[in-house]
């Protein structure tokens, strides 16, 4: 180590900010509109603003981009809603949206469960960063918007997000090829979360009857999640009809997002601590444990590929989170891992020891930025 005038140290937050940074400039393009839009990547693979992508960007790393940007992404989007409340997947630069994950020749499913969820978190983002002012005009434009969507999403009676097993949707978009259906485990915690905020918006600059229904809804998930739970493996299932297997993504970020596990909190921390080795790899996250495989695909996908195996940077952030209070040195192990992966090889969309796909993929930093910025930030 240098010593004296010369010492330099190495902050791992600041180097992920500076590469978020450099991504979120690299992958906008202008639309037809001149709406600068933001696209997942900076190599033009997904050559439109996605709704989920971008409001992971706002949310973890909206400070490194224009507000005036992200409003006017809010608002594409919107313009871009279906009649029936349906929220766009992505909206191409030429000003279409596109409902359905997959190519537009051959969509995978139903339109996407996910994405009236994210217009909320990406929505509600913007709000707590302009000025109080402006909150309640903005939030009274756009919250018709944001209700119809919510209230699109199907549920079952229990109160969760249900996919139909025979006409099935393409679920969380990160698992878009993944045919999950019945009551789901990640849809039905991103809208819990989208609930309580659309419910603190609507009671502070909306109507008061709405927020109480939003809290009604936020309660029955934490009332029914358990339906999900695998005793055996103290963790919860993705879904409880196909691929009723444990999903790592939904139980971490059930607990970065403080999610009320009560009794389960513990054994689902413990898990994910002792069965760290099992979907780990290089700080980067599969979605089952290794040798797990979905169980049933919209397209094909193959084994140790993509969703179905490989390793994502998406969900390291909730990991570290997760296991930090009970495993502070292994969440910081993900993380230096995750950083020396990225200045050795790059910030890949997904990894394995086999491939590496799609490099300058933006939310890979983005959102491990965000959880680094509370664990370690000084």
């Amino acid at each position: 180590m240098l010593t004296g005038s010369a010492q330099t140290t190495f902050s791992p937050v600041a180097y992920l900010k500076q590469t978020a940074r450099q991504l979120l400039q690299g992958c906008q393009t202008k639309a037809h509109d001149g709406t600068v839009l933001y696209t997942p990547d900076g190599r033009a693979h997904y050559a439109a603003l996605w709704t989920r992508d971008f409001a992971y960007m706002v949310e973890y790393a909206g400070d490194l981009m224009p507000a005036e940007h992200i409003e006017a992404c809010i608002r594409y989007l919107i313009k871009g809603q279906r009649e029936d409340g349906v929220v766009p997947d992505r909206v191409r630069p030429d000003g279409v949206p596109v409902y359905v994950a997959g190519p537009e020749s051959n969509p995978l499913g139903e339109p996407n469960l996910d994405n009236p969820m994210f217009l909320v978190f990406a929505s509600d983002a913007y709000l707590k960063r302009i000025s109080p002012s402006r909150r309640k005009s903005i939030f009274t434009e756009w919250s018709p918007a944001l209700d119809k969507g919510m209230e699109w999403v199907p549920r079952s009676a229990q109160g969760l997000v249900f996919n139909n097993p025979e006409k099935p949707h393409s679920p969380y978009g990160f698992t878009d090829c993944i045919a999950k259906t019945g009551d789901l485990l990640m849809e039905s915690l991103l809208y819990w979360r989208a609930c309580k905020q659309m419910a603190n918006l609507h009671r502070q600059y909306g109507e008061r009857r709405q927020a109480e229904e939003y809290l009604r809804r936020a309660r029955q998930v934490e009332q029914n999640l358990g339906r999900l739970w695998d005793e055996k493996t103290g963790a919860f299932l993705a879904a409880s009809v196909h691929c009723r297997q444990v999903d790592i993504w939904g139980n971490a970020y059930a607990l970065a997002i403080g999610f009320p596990l009560g009794k389960r909190k513990a054994p689902v921390q413990q898990t994910l601590t002792r069965r760290y080795e099992d979907y780990m790899w290089k700080g980067q996250v599969r979605h089952l444990f290794q040798g797990e495989y979905w169980e049933r695909l919209l397209t094909p996908v193959p084994r140790d590929r993509y969703q179905n195996g490989a390793y994502w940077a998406t969900a390291s952030g909730w990991v570290m989170q997760a296991i930090h209070p009970v495993n502070p040195q292994l969440a910081l192990r993900t993380f230096e891992e995750l950083i020396a992966d990225f200045q050795q090889n790059g910030v890949y969309e997904c990894v394995h020891p086999e491939y590496r796909q799609l490099e300058s993929y933006v939310v890979s930093a983005c959102n491990p930025l965000g959880a680094a910025r509370k664990l370690w930030a000084r």
